[in-house]
């Protein structure tokens, strides 16, 4: 820890401006010379997964086209079987009446079947796509896989309007019998999102068609170029690629030709899946993001041979067997992926593979083995899940039948790997998905709706913060013989309980007071990973603009300190409704400094404070500043983000309603002025 002279007069600044007559008379002091361990660099990062829209139909991945592979039956049908709930999934439907075109799976290229085109001397037949984004003199590159009778010739024509010259063609001849594939260079003229792709031929026999990808020429191996800037801007320093999907994923239907990859059916997500994006395209990402990977293996469905080939893929020499097959794909040089999460929340009755404790630590232990054999120099995550997360999630209800987890029972998830497993892992996830303006009533065993200020349900998620480390601290008296923070808690999924949008301000206003209490409890966690990554922006399919809760992890990526130190205040945090070690902690989360919320930490080099306060209220507040400890310059930097509603919106493709903006300090105040639904962070120089 860095220590510092004790300097010694005590610094309160001049007012900035006259305190109003209706703001809170607060205070606090932030004492240089109490610093905390530091906090770990994978504080800041993030979590995705093969869902929703996470990477297709709008999402961070560049493809254009749905269903490339037809999955699904090319038909004028509006169901779809099975069901998907992927969100604006589009359907490739017939062109020249639904005889034209049927499923073959006698020639199916990729999955079970391929649509066959049989023609029409007079009509064009074939098949279309509605809905595809363009942008005007924007380029596009991509493939279409053929096979077609003799003499058939196929027209592939990017269509953004409704007269004749609104088209580009492509006239594709020579196709030959058996598959083949055959580029697409297109250039759109105008702007929009109802542009149609349509593949047709006239004259007699047929074609099928294998596979179709349009991507913009600017992808980044695949990845949107303008979500691939934005994203480094900000600055994920970890990215976990796990979640539930993983439990019946097999990972290799995700590596090799991305044509030849089958679709699947994710029994998780209810949804299509084109295994697009595997294990080469995420690594891909984390590279161009410079964030360090982190992957889960399916311990569901899974077993411990094929988590350990996974790892092998990625780690293993080439002359290994999977490392053989990794340089066949293209990349001989060893990934050395680090980080490897063995499961994805095994407790939880909805994912695949759930079993009781007892028979996972079992299964837990075996993965770890095979997968170490393969490379030692790995940290292992191992699931985890405190009583808190156990009793949120009705987990607990389904082993017990209680609603509440009791240490050292059944449904003691953590104490059972702790019991059975601590040599297997280097440490345990926890998750925290607060339930919105739900508290637990003890009477009524149950979540029941709540009526709470802003500033309260801001502290819902921070308060379970506050639980997992209680949690921690409850092992350490249970487990004497072991040392909790050298088994440190990876905190690899964690999102607010939202009143209004995901892109509000009160998700940034909730997130930022959840990352103050990681940095007030650094020791105890070794990362985190906001949910999900994509969450940290808005996008269409051809435009994104970063929302306030990706603004507010860049602010403290970028410009927060490294080491904590402590603030104390003269008005502590209330106690919130609900139960104490399910949905609220002992004691409650938070600086003494209520409304508001503040951190503060010394940089990497020492030579500036950074004190970060959050205002989840609708109204200015105004704080007395005290430094001990320190000696400050009376000039620094002011980032701010600040909203005047609590729902606004950064819509892409447009100017930012919220940013970061910054300013000059001239003479640092003592009577600081927060506006409402604000996040400031003050940057004050050492002397």
């Amino acid at each position: 820890m860095q220590s510092f002279p004790k300097v010694v007069p005590t610094l309160v600044f001049a007012a900035a401006a006259a305190l109003s007559a209706n703001a809170q008379q607060l205070s606090m002091t932030v004492d240089g010379s109490k610093t905390g361990p530091p906090i770990q660099p994978f504080i800041y990062g993030q979590f995705t997964e093969n869902a929703n829209n996470n990477f297709y139909h709008g999402g961070l991945w560049a493809e254009m086209v749905d269903d490339r592979k037809f999955f699904y039956p090319v038909n004028s049908s509006s169901d779809q079987t099975p069901p998907n709930s992927q969100r604006a999934s589009r359907r490739w439907r017939p062109v020249g009446g639904e005889a034209a075109v049927t499923m073959d799976p006698a020639l199916a290229w990729s999955g079970k079947h391929s649509p066959k085109i049989t023609l029409d001397p007079s009509t064009p037949h074939g098949i279309q796509q509605t809905g595809v984004g363009v942008q005007s003199g924007k380029k596009y590159v991509g493939r279409i896989i053929l096979a077609a009778e003799p003499g058939v010739e196929v027209n592939v024509n990017l269509t953004w309007g409704p007269g004749p010259s609104d088209r580009q063609t492509v006239r594709i001849a020579g196709i030959a019998r058996e598959y083949r594939k055959y580029p697409l260079n297109l250039t759109s003229g105008a702007d929009t999102l109802e542009a149609t792709l349509e593949i047709v031929a006239t004259g007699k026999g047929s074609f099928h068609v294998g596979a179709v990808s349009l991507m913009p020429a600017d992808n980044v191996h695949g990845w949107r170029a303008d979500m691939i800037a934005a994203l480094k801007e900000i600055g994920p320093t970890m990215i976990r690629y796990g979640g539930n999907f993983v439990s019946d994923y097999d990972w290799r239907d995700g590596i090799g030709d991305p044509d030849k990859r089958p679709s699947r059916y994710d029994y998780a997500w209810r949804a299509m899946e084109t295994n697009d994006v595997g294990t080469d395209e995420i690594l891909a990402l984390t590279t161009a993001l410079g964030a360090e990977p982190y992957i889960s293996v399916n311990a569901g469905f899974g077993e411990a041979h094929s988590a350990a080939q996974w790892l092998e893929y990625c780690n293993g020499a080439a002359t290994t067997p999977m490392g053989k097959l990794r340089a066949a794909n293209g990349h001989p040089a060893p990934y050395k992926v680090k980080w490897w999460n063995i499961g994805n929340e095994m407790y939880g009755p909805w994912q695949m593979g759930n079993m009781q404790p007892r028979q996972y630590t079992i299964k837990h232990n075996m993965f770890a083995e095979a997968m170490r054999e393969v490379d030692p120099t790995i940290k292992i995550i191992a699931v985890g899940a405190t009583p808190a997360e156990m009793g949120t999630t009705g987990s607990a209800r389904a082993i017990t039948g209680h609603a509440v987890a009791e240490y050292g029972g059944p449904a003691d998830w953590d104490g059972a790997m702790l019991t059975n497993s601590v040599a297997y892992f280097d440490a345990l996830a926890e998750h925290l998905y607060p339930k919105g303006n739900l508290a637990f009533d003890v009477d009524k065993q149950d979540f029941v709706p709540v009526e709470e200020s802003l500033a309260d349900h801001a502290r819902r998620l921070p308060n379970r913060v506050r639980c997992a480390v209680e949690a921690w601290e409850e092992y350490q008296k249970r487990f004497p013989a072991l040392k909790m923070q050298s088994i440190p808690i990876a905190l690899d999924e964690w999102a607010t309980g939202n009143p209004g949008t995901r892109s509000s301000m009160f998700t940034a206003l909730s997130s930022a007071e959840a990352l103050h209490e990681l940095f007030r409890n650094s020791g105890w966690f070794a990362m985190s990973a906001y949910t999900h990554l994509t969450g940290l922006v808005s996008s269409t399919r051809t435009q994104m603009n970063v929302v306030p809760v990706g603004k507010m992890f860049e602010l403290y990526r970028h410009h927060f300190g490294v080491t904590p130190v402590a603030v104390t205040g003269n008005s502590p945090q209330h106690d919130l409704k609900g139960l104490a070690g399910l949905d609220k902690p002992k004691t409650p989360s938070g600086s003494d400094t209520y409304p508001l919320d503040v951190a503060a930490a010394l940089t990497a080099d020492g030579k500036a404070v950074t004190l970060a306060i959050v205002n989840p209220t609708e109204s200015e507040q105004q704080i007395e500043v005290t430094f001990k400890g320190v000696m400050l310059q009376p000039t620094g930097k002011l980032r701010r983000i600040a909203a005047t509603e609590l729902n606004p919106q950064n819509q892409p493709g447009k100017p930012p309603v919220v940013d970061i903006v910054e300013s000059a300090i001239t003479q640092v105040p003592g009577k600081l002025v927060i506006p409402k639904l604000s996040i400031s962070l003050y940057e004050l120089p050492v002397r």
